[in-house]
């Protein structure tokens, strides 16, 4: 195998390579060198993650998501959208769509300009707990949108180090052994939501990530009375938006739209990922 064909694709700033799989070509004993070498920055393509769609007997196809240490993640609304996008532009599917992932069947539409996708129905919501972080109690809320997030209301997220706290709340043993996502949101005077993420699997933070802005507004909505859509601006300055239907503390109907732009196509050669 001298090179492998993909799309670089980005949402809302949260970027992905993206594999058409489908005839099952690219071979799993290559895939940790593929997907770590792949998605190191400035020493191959770089990539928040590695998206490989595939065949399914149920739906319009399948996806195995992969961030960028190689770990396997059960769903990711950005590259969501992303491979949405991806399936349309290549005849996989239409506008309208099905496809799996191991947070289960996944909808989408595509439109013009953005992508919008039914979430899983939001599951474990726990609010307004203490984290002990050194010692020292932190208010924080946690839920799982298909993967687990905290989410942690904060003065000012320019002023928040996101990459130090974050890293303490990925790892902390109330979350073990898996660990967790950590989001930090701000409302400003004007109502404006900010948001910033650490990411699990990139381990560091991220200029977008889709489920934890799902998270975010669904907390939003348990602590603070917002009511859908949820806008929320992210890290790389793209909104993103969140719909949802609530009856007393459950969630359902969530949906996440936003931009899945096309970077470009090109095709990986093994220096791409040979260390």
């Amino acid at each position: 195998m001298k090179s492998i064909p993909f799309y670089k694709m980005s949402g809302s700033g949260n970027d992905f390579i993206i594999i058409d799989n489908r005839e099952l070509w690219v071979p799993d004993a290559q895939l940790p060198d593929l997907i770590k070498g792949a998605c190191r920055r400035k020493l191959s393509v770089g990539a928040d993650g590695l998206i490989l769609i595939e065949p399914s007997c149920v739906v319009d196809f399948k996806w195995r998501f992969f961030n960028a240490d190689g770990s396997v993640a059960e769903m990711c609304g950005n590259g969501a959208r992303c491979a949405a996008r991806f399936a349309f532009l290549h005849g996989i599917a239409g506008r309208r769509m099905a496809f799996e992932t191991l947070a289960g069947i996944i909808h989408a539409e595509v439109g013009e300009d953005a992508v919008k996708i039914r979430m899983t129905d939001p599951v474990d919501l726990r609010a307004d707990f203490d984290l002990y972080l050194d010692d020292n109690p932190v208010r924080v809320s946690s839920i799982n949108t298909g993967v687990p997030h905290v989410v942690m209301v904060v003065p000012d997220v320019e002023q928040t180090d996101v990459v130090s706290m974050g890293r303490r709340i990925r790892y902390h043993q109330e979350f073990a052994p898996a660990g967790t996502n950590a989001n930090f949101v701000s409302i400003d005077s004007s109502n404006k939501i900010s948001i910033r993420t650490y990411e699990r699997g990139v381990e560091d933070e991220t200029l977008a990530c889709g489920t934890g802005n799902v998270a975010a507004a669904l907390i939003l909505s348990h602590t603070q009375g917002l009511s859908s859509p949820v806008c929320l601006t992210t890290r790389s300055g793209s909104t993103l938006t969140v719909h949802f239907s609530r009856q007393a503390n459950r969630y359902q109907d969530v949906y996440l739209e936003g931009d899945a732009r096309v970077i470009y196509s090109a095709e990986l050669w093994e220096d791409a990922w040979r260390t």
